[in-house]
């Protein structure tokens, strides 16, 4: 069975650029209901650019992007995050001056439910006691690691069907590194689809089913992510092996 069957997110042929400058160049990539997939790649590959396609941030120019049955290629970011997908960005971008409370409720911002938000807020802090114990604080005061579980815990109040993770061990000390993607990786059991852009290769893949390389705004290898930790070209370019 090919992943592309049954896919609860599928991009098909999908080109994006800034300006004059490409970024995507026919990307084609699938996530099934359930997994935890990475997309690993050098610097400038297009990994970031492939979330913000998928968010609506960056309009492709060309091709489809699919979830759960539905283009989304076309629309607007807010009603992205309504059928169901959530964008952790790059470098956390809580909002500094909202305290912890605040910048949780920001993200059901699309949501009408007061009630269902309400038990979302006591859901999260449950889940994050670190949140609870500084609900009241600022969160730009919060550790870059506060921060980062903030940033989750944002996007889980959309209550998403997809998380799309973008280098979530970015800037942080090595154990809260492993507390960052052990929160991950209960995410993913508890039900939700992940797709993850992350810097470090070797950990990325030995918690993904699958794994996608980019260069240079294209997949030149995609398969189980245990292949990957074996293939020899991955080893050498990403691995440091």
């Amino acid at each position: 069975m090919s992943p592309a069957d049954g896919a609860l997110l599928r991009l098909e042929d999908v080109h994006a650029a800034y300006g004059p400058v490409a970024a995507l160049r026919g990307l084609d990539l699938a996530v099934a209901p359930g997994e935890l997939v990475c997309l690993i790649g050098a610097n400038g590959a297009g990994k970031t650019s492939t979330l913000r396609a998928i968010s609506g941030l960056l309009p492709p120019k060309r091709g489809r992007i699919v979830f759960d049955g539905r283009e989304i290629q076309r629309a607007e970011p807010a009603r992205i995050l309504e059928a169901g997908v959530a964008h952790c960005p790059e470098g956390r971008r809580v909002f500094p001056y909202l305290t912890v409370e605040e910048n949780l409720r920001m993200g059901a911002y699309v949501r009408r439910d007061r009630r269902g938000i309400a038990e979302d807020v006591e859901r999260v802090c449950a889940h994050f006691p670190i949140l609870a114990e500084r609900r009241r604080q600022l969160a730009g005061t919060l550790s870059g690691g506060e921060q980062q579980m903030l940033a989750i815990g944002r996007a889980l109040m959309a209550r998403p069907r997809l998380i799309l993770f973008d280098e979530p061990s970015l800037g942080l000390a090595p154990t809260v590194v492993e507390t960052t993607f052990a929160i991950i990786a209960d995410i993913r059991r508890r039900g939700t689809t992940v797709l993850m852009v992350e810097q470090n290769a070797y950990l990325a893949l030995r918690m993904a089913d699958r794994g996608y390389v980019m260069e240079t705004g294209r997949i030149v290898l995609a398969g189980p992510a245990a292949d990957l930790l074996a293939d020899d070209h991955v080893r050498r370019a990403y691995l440091g092996a």
